[in-house]
């Protein structure tokens, strides 16, 4: 049977959008990371689904959610905007270099934004990831010529033509809510940890991330919540259900940006503080780019090697972090 197939022109700009909106959670973040307004986003988000003939996001007070036919969609516009940003550098012989980091309020985009700043004419292009899109896979997959990551992960090893440097340790904080038992204390230990559970619905997507919290987890005996709670995974959903809990606790990386919440207390953990090993890492292809050497230099000359026994990171990345 014949069946009529109808070629629909996409809005690079509409499907851009979409990607931003499902990597950050929230239109506003969205349209941070894009550089418009969030009416702008808005608009482009209606435009792509009356082009599609369908709902790509369902909206809710305060969140929003892929549905079906957006999580379908979204891997596939990945690699539209993948394979026009590599047809655009071919053309203008573009030495821009890409990077990618986790999340436009994560330690590793707070880091870049300080390099740009004190580097206005570098060329550089910080490509927002996401946890079930990681900045590890990007780089290992040549979607982008380096990344912010954790360089250790037994299920998917870096390959031979990935290079790694250690760029920052982001210590953990506790998050809890002010009900909960720990929320009077000025400190807490690792180990006094044990019992609890936190909530981290990043660390459900089979990733270097749930690797990293499963190795905490054992180290201080705290269970790892990775439930994905229907209002979303995003940051401001996350302070919102563990403010609410009496239960739950949450982390926040000192150098990651934690939205304000009247009702969060931030705890600092100590003997020792867990932190989440941040690595650059380059494709060897990409030593060519003249973007590159800059900021290798930058990372190397400002990492600080933690002293001993004052940090907790898995025992796999101890050989290129602290030594």
């Amino acid at each position: 049977m014949w069946r009529q197939v109808i070629a629909l022109d996409l809005d690079l700009a509409a499907v851009r959008a979409m990607v931003a909106v499902s990597d950050e959670g929230q239109f506003g973040l969205a349209a941070s990371v894009l550089g418009i307004s969030q009416q702008a986003v808005s608009k482009r988000i209606a435009k792509l689904e009356v082009h599609l003939g369908t709902q790509l996001f369902a909206r809710r007070a305060g969140s929003i959610a892929l549905t079906a036919q957006g999580a379908r969609f979204l891997p596939h516009a990945r690699t539209v905007l993948a394979s026009a940003d590599a047809a655009i550098a071919a053309v203008l012989g573009s030495p821009v270099l890409r990077v990618a980091v986790h999340g436009a309020q994560i330690a590793d985009a707070n880091l870049m934004r300080f390099y740009l700043e004190k580097r206005p004419d570098a060329e550089v292009e910080l490509i927002m990831m996401s946890p079930s899109n990681t900045s590890r896979n990007a780089v290992i997959d040549g979607r982008v010529d380096a990344a912010f990551a954790r360089s250790h992960w037994r299920t998917r090893p870096l390959p031979p033509h990935i290079t790694a440097a250690p760029a920052y340790l982001d210590a953990l904080h506790l998050l809890v809510g002010k009900q909960h038992p720990l929320a009077s204390r000025d400190h807490v230990e690792l180990r006094d940890l044990t019992g609890y559970t936190a909530w981290v619905p990043g660390a459900g997507f089979g990733s270097e991330v749930s690797d990293f919290y499963r190795q905490l987890s054992e180290y201080c005996g705290m269970a790892i919540d990775t439930e994905r709670h229907p209002d979303g995974i995003g940051f401001t959903n996350i302070i919102d259900r563990i403010a609410a809990s009496t239960a739950l606790v949450a982390f926040g990386g000192e150098g990651t940006t934690t939205p304000w919440h009247p009702t969060i207390r931030r705890i600092p953990i100590v003997n020792p503080t867990p932190a989440y090993p941040m690595a650059l890492l380059w494709r060897n292809t990409a030593t060519t780019n003249p973007q590159l050497a800059p900021l290798r230099d930058f990372i190397t000359r400002n990492y600080a090697r933690p002293q001993a026994g004052t940090m907790w990171i898995p025992e796999p990345d101890h050989s290129l972090f602290t030594q």
